[in-house]
């Protein structure tokens, strides 16, 4: 029963009652029930906003998600189970040896060299940095 149905039935049993509405209970009694009634129509009109508003943070919830999987793609790991290993390549255009980290290689496909800027193509099957449910794992 909602609220609405449970002022109407408190405002019957007072009709049933026959009080006298020109009396000080009697108006005391209506201005009450006009009130319970106000207040109910109120709520009704909160759970309905309410309702409407939760329907809208969902709809936000998944456009989000959406913008989150576009953005980030594979290639973003939030995970903080890298390790601080360091990688030492080289080049093939000149020979330069620079370092690179786990983290690097695991999000990023890939590198340019600092000295020549020759880009590097780096093919990682599996990442160690995380579980096995983590984006980065290739």
């Amino acid at each position: 029963m909602t609220t609405s149905e449970k002022v109407a039935y408190i405002r019957g049993l007072a009709e049933g009652m026959k009080f006298d509405t020109e009396s000080n209970e009697g108006k005391l009694l209506t201005n009450i029930l006009e009130v319970l009634e106000d207040l109910a129509l109120d709520l009704e009109d909160v759970n309905d906003g309410l309702v409407e508003l939760s329907d809208q943070v969902d709809e936000i919830d998944e456009d989000l998600a959406d913008l989150e999987e576009e953005v980030y793609d594979d290639d973003y790991c939030d995970c903080e189970g890298f390790d601080d290993e360091i990688f030492e390549v080289t080049c093939p255009k000149c020979n330069t040896d620079f370092e690179v980290t786990e983290e690097e290689l695991c999000t990023m496909d890939t590198i340019e060299c600092p000295n020549c800027g020759e880009v590097l193509d780096f093919e990682i099957d599996e990442c160690d940095c995380c579980d096995e449910d983590c984006d980065c794992n290739k």
